[in-house]
Formats: C-alpha cells, sequence, structure tokens
C-alpha cells in the first residue's frame, strides 16, 4: 500500500476536519465562561443596564456557538468512523490509527454537555 493512496489522503482530510471542529468547541467552551464572569463583574461592579445587556448578547451569542460545533463535530465523527470502517485493510497506517485517536478525543468531547 503506497503513501499516495488516495483513502490515505482522505482520511488525512476528514480527521483534520474533526480535530479543527473539536477544537472550535473547545475553544466556545473557554469563551462562554470567560464572558460569564465578565457578566458578573459588570453586575457587581454595578455598571449601566446598557452595558449589562450588551454583555448578555455577546454571552448568548457564543452559547449559541456550541450546539452548532457539537452537531457539525457529531457529523464529522459519523463521517469518519464510517470512512474507517469501509477502509478496515489500512489499519496498519499511521493515519488510520491517528484518526482513531482523534476519533476517540472527539468522542470524550461529545459525551460532556
Amino acid at each position: 500500500m503506497s503513501a499516495s493512496d488516495p483513502r490515505l489522503r482522505q482520511i488525512k482530510i476528514k480527521t483534520g476536519v474533526v480535530k479543527r471542529i473539536g477544537k472550535e468547541k473547545t475553544m466556545y467552551g473557554k469563551e462562554v465562561l470567560k464572558e460569564e464572569e465578565r457578566l458578573e463583574k459588570f453586575k457587581s461592579e454595578g455598571k449601566d443596564d446598557h452595558d449589562i445587556r450588551k454583555q448578555e448578547e455577546v454571552l448568548q451569542e457564543s452559547k449559541m456557538m456550541i450546539p452548532d460545533c457539537r452537531r457539525r463535530l457529531m457529523t464529522a465523527h459519523e463521517e469518519l468512523t464510517k470512512m474507517l470502517e469501509a477502509e478496515a485493510d489500512l489499519n496498519e497506517t499511521e493515519e488510520f490509527k491517528a484518526a482513531q485517536e482523534v476519533l476517540d478525543d472527539a468522542s470524550k468531547q461529545l459525551a460532556e454537555q
């Protein structure tokens, strides 16, 4: 099996997609925590209602991105899983093993709420 096998290239591409969406989901999770802290700080400092409402909007926008990332991650996870099942003969390749690791990480992320 040659390294130029187009199936390996597809596995690499789909692995990258799963990895990227997983990072994006993590980033939005951290952003939500940061924006919640900021909102609490605004409230405790007695900022005016306009500033507080604006911060609440920012927080809601960040929160809305998480389900979207989760949905995209589920789809990408499913596609890569199906590809690995279909290309099981490649299971000794570096790309296949890397894809398995990324899928395991994504599965853990999807299990979190």
